[in-house]
């Protein structure tokens, strides 16, 4: 997989990272500062609230910015796993009778996915939101498990716990992760798999990066409704253009480079 197939993938990263505001804008908000305790808010999904260190400042020092880089980089390593667990699955089904008709189905359901996640981001379609409740019961169900764990890791306070932080943190439930998934099922390999996730985390990395150095500030300019509609629109319009190529329709080379998915 080439860097020209990897540029679609970061950029919906790229254009999706608004929906990473309200997901995990606030632990790394609140990583970015050290020096009183305060709360890690709790998830949509529902999973419990953590302590974590707070400063009464705004101002962003060097061990911030380490500990939110070392967050990044936890949950882009979780993206990357399971990229490689997704990719090395379809992989391995390719000895499987009847593959061609399952891969031309993922390939009409990646695209789709992509069209639900653009809707999602521009609030005209909230399916994507059941999806993601789906995941947040198997998350419920795995807190037992994992609140030791995070307790173990909170304060956050050095960049090695802030990479497991966010190594825990990347398995949230998360609708717009969900559907790059679905093309990472589609790449051929677990490296290919791995590599394109990496690209759809380091897509996602300006954002919440910009979010830990920036904050409220930034988590606001995020959240307009024309910066939504145009995330969403550009997003939509790769999978509108992957359905068309599925569909059987004509499209120049340099629009084939455009497409998530590889040619069915």
């Amino acid at each position: 997989m080439n860097a020209a197939q990897l540029l679609p993938v970061f950029v919906v990263g790229l254009a999706g990272s608004i929906h990473c505001v309200g997901m995990c804008g606030g632990i790394v908000t609140a990583m970015s500062t050290t020096t009183r305790s305060t709360v890690i808010p709790a998830h949509a999904g529902g999973h419990a609230e953590y302590p974590l260190r707070r400063s009464m400042g705004s101002r962003v020092r060097g061990n911030d910015v380490a500990h939110v880089l070392s967050y990044n980089a936890g949950r882009i390593s979780s993206y990357m796993l399971a990229g490689a667990l997704a990719g090395g699955l379809a992989s391995g089904a390719r000895n499987m009778a009847a593959l061609a008709g399952i891969q031309l189905g993922f390939y009409w359901l990646a695209n789709l996915m992509l069209v639900a996640l653009g809707l999602y981001l521009m609030n005209a379609w909230r399916g994507l939101a059941v999806l993601e409740q789906g995941g947040r019961v198997l998350w419920q169900r795995a807190q037992p498990l994992i609140a030791p764990a995070m307790k173990t890791l909170m304060p956050a306070d050095t960049a090695p716990k802030s990479y497991a932080l966010g190594a825990l943190w990347g398995w949230l439930p998360c609708g717009m992760v969900y559907s790059v998934l679905t093309t990472a099922l589609l790449s051929g390999s677990a490296a290919d798999g791995a590599a394109l996730m990496l690209a759809f985390g380091l897509g996602t990395l300006p954002m919440l990066t910009g979010l830990g150095m920036l904050g409220a500030r930034l988590q606001q300019a995020m959240q307009r409704r024309q910066v939504r509609i145009a995330c969403g629109l550009l997003v939509l319009a790769f999978g509108v253009l992957g359905l068309a190529r599925a569909a059987g329709g004509v499209t120049p080379e340099w629009m084939e480079m455009l497409c998530l998915t590889p040619h069915p």
